[in-house]
């Protein structure tokens, strides 16, 4: 079976969230006056999603004072995170979201700076792809995607992420499973969740693939037509998974946040202790159930020794499916 857990060891539009979903946080002692976060993505994406939230629910509860973000997209995070590196090394107050799609796209793009070049703080969710269509599209439904990626691969364009990242090996081990190379797909990758959503929407491509949370206001507006999910379990008991459709794949993809190098260690065990006590708030777990993110928290060095084995299995999936 291609899961997604195994190779790996074991990435929305963000609206505001109803005023009563954060209304009865207590208010917590004030651990950073200000914190920078860093988005080495457009905004309106999965990253860009994950940053804003931190700030709702933490600003909320009385954790940090004031944000201030900078989104420098393209390439998977490759053309920011060197920014990051540079820009904060040292910085205690500054945080990079990131995730497994960075991982792919190192590794694809073959830079030179990576996450080993960061300091790991904290996993924070993971959450299955969703395969969607345009409403006006004639794939009906996932045994129609199917028919038309096999019968013509090339001619079947799908719109993701970026290059080597969650969207294009979930794009991969779908090929494969319909009996063709990664190679002969046609895969368009955007650097930002807003841009993916306008090539679905103006029909510029036959389909899309990312994170279900990115895609679900489309899908509830009527504009977009979900097919299936890429989770080992249903997302939305409203649509059905590819393995239960046929198709043995299952792959997620888990976003979090770390702090540049050379951080002080007093000052990353402030920022693993600012995550702990937000993942511990009633309001984040209800922001997870808001925005159909699973709970994946991991600090310390459990989540270092995860990030050794999420790049190393990446890079075994990457290859066999011909994408490094």
């Amino acid at each position: 079976m291609f899961n997604r857990r195994q190779l790996l060891a074991a990435p929305a539009l963000l609206l505001t969230a109803p005023a009563l979903l954060l209304a009865n946080t207590a208010r917590a002692e004030q651990r950073f006056p200000s914190l920078s976060m860093f988005i080495p993505a457009g905004p309106g994406g999965g990253w860009d999603g994950l940053g804003r939230a931190i700030e709702q629910v933490s600003r909320q509860a009385g954790l940090v004072g004031t944000f201030q973000f900078e989104n420098i997209g393209g390439a998977g995070g490759t053309v920011g995170l060197p920014r990051f590196v540079a820009s904060k090394r040292g910085r205690g107050d500054a945080l990079m979201v990131s995730g497994s799609i960075m991982v792919g796209s190192v590794l694809t793009n073959k830079t030179p700076v990576g996450l080993q070049n960061v300091t790991p703080v904290a996993r924070l969710t993971e959450e299955a792809d969703v395969i969607v269509v345009p409403a006006a599209s004639p794939i009906k439904d996932i045994s129609g995607f199917l028919a038309a990626l096999k019968a013509n691969p090339g001619g079947t364009s799908i719109a993701g992420g970026s290059a080597g990242g969650t969207d294009h090996i979930a794009l991969g081990l779908v090929l494969k499973s319909q009996g063709h190379s990664a190679r002969q797909g046609s895969y368009v990758a955007f650097a930002g969740g807003g841009p993916a959503q306008a090539a679905i929407l103006g029909a510029q491509v036959s389909a899309g693939m990312s994170g279900l949370s990115e895609f679900a206001e489309q899908i509830k507006a009527g504009r977009m037509r979900a097919l299936a999910t890429t989770g080992a379990t249903r997302s939305d008991p409203a649509i059905p998974t590819l393995k239960e459709s046929g198709v043995d794949v299952v792959i997620t993809n888990w976003r979090g946040v770390f702090a540049p190098p050379g951080v002080r260690p007093e000052a990353l065990t402030k920022l693993v202790a600012l995550m702990t006590e937000l993942h511990a708030l009633p309001a984040w777990a209800e922001m997870l159930k808001t925005r159909d993110w699973a709970d994946a928290f991991m600090v310390g060095d459990e989540f270092a020794r995860f990030l050794d084995s999420d790049r190393a299995q990446t890079e075994l999936v990457l290859k066999e499916i011909g994408l490094a």
